[in-house]
């Protein structure tokens, strides 16, 4: 099955299922759109809005609204982390959000995985893929952790990156599970609170946070390659 989706005329006909699928069903159609416009427009309370709809089947939507939102990178994953918080609370808001997110990213790095990176390039583009494959080259092993704790960086695309690489499945599935753990639950935490002037402050502080972490990773990886350069350099001695 592998050998058939991985070869060309696989990908095309994967590629042809999925735009049938969302030209000749209505259903898949009108909410695929509805979603990327919520998503697109970056509004909280519209996201909230469009998941409340469905009554008792908004978890599933929203779980699935995530997954939809990593496939189709880089809509941002945060906004239905803070819908999820004001409509389910933050523990379970940040459970619902973490969970979809985990599902979202192996999704990504599975599609990369086994279709290639020309397929990946129709969801992402090449220019996307190309920065990071250059950040991947340098902060292999820090690149999911600071993807995941900085909301303008997209992790969907390091997920698919990573699909493209060698790294195996248990590797990817714990550092995604580590690295979006603080930011996910940070986001619920706070999701609540975005009303009116709260807003601003709160995503002051979501930056700040953001930068904070940046900065204690970045040091990090500083000390491990100076580490390293020493090793070097004694070798070489």
């Amino acid at each position: 099955m592998k050998n058939i989706f991985r070869g060309y005329w696989g990908k095309i006909l994967v590629v042809l299922i999925l735009a049938c699928l969302y030209l000749f069903v209505p259903f898949i159609k009108v909410n695929i759109n509805q979603a990327f416009f919520i998503l697109s427009n970056v509004d909280v309370d519209l996201a909230r809005g469009y998941i409340l709809g469905f009554g008792i089947w908004a978890p599933i939507v929203s779980f699935l609204l995530m997954v939809f939102q990593s496939v189709a990178a880089p809509l941002p994953a945060f906004i239905i982390t803070f819908a999820n918080a004001g409509l389910f609370g933050w523990i379970y808001g940040a459970i619902l959000s973490w969970s979809s997110a985990m599902v979202g990213a192996l999704v990504c790095f599975y599609i990369a995985r086994y279709l290639g990176r020309d397929v990946v390039e129709k969801f992402t583009s090449n220019k996307s893929l190309n920065g990071i494959d250059t950040f991947f080259k340098y902060y292999g092993k820090y690149a999911i952790l600071i993807a995941r704790l900085l909301p303008f960086i997209s992790f969907d695309i390091v997920s698919y990156a990573a699909g493209l690489t060698s790294m195996g499945f248990w590797e990817f599935f714990i550092a995604t599970g580590i690295g979006q753990l603080p930011a996910t639950i940070i986001y619920s935490y706070i999701g609540g609170m975005l009303t009116g002037g709260v807003k601003t402050m709160v995503t002051g502080l979501l930056i700040l946070f953001a930068l904070s972490a940046l900065i204690v990773l970045l040091k990090n990886i500083w000390e491990d390659k100076k580490k390293k350069g020493v090793i070097v350099f004694e070798e070489g001695i």
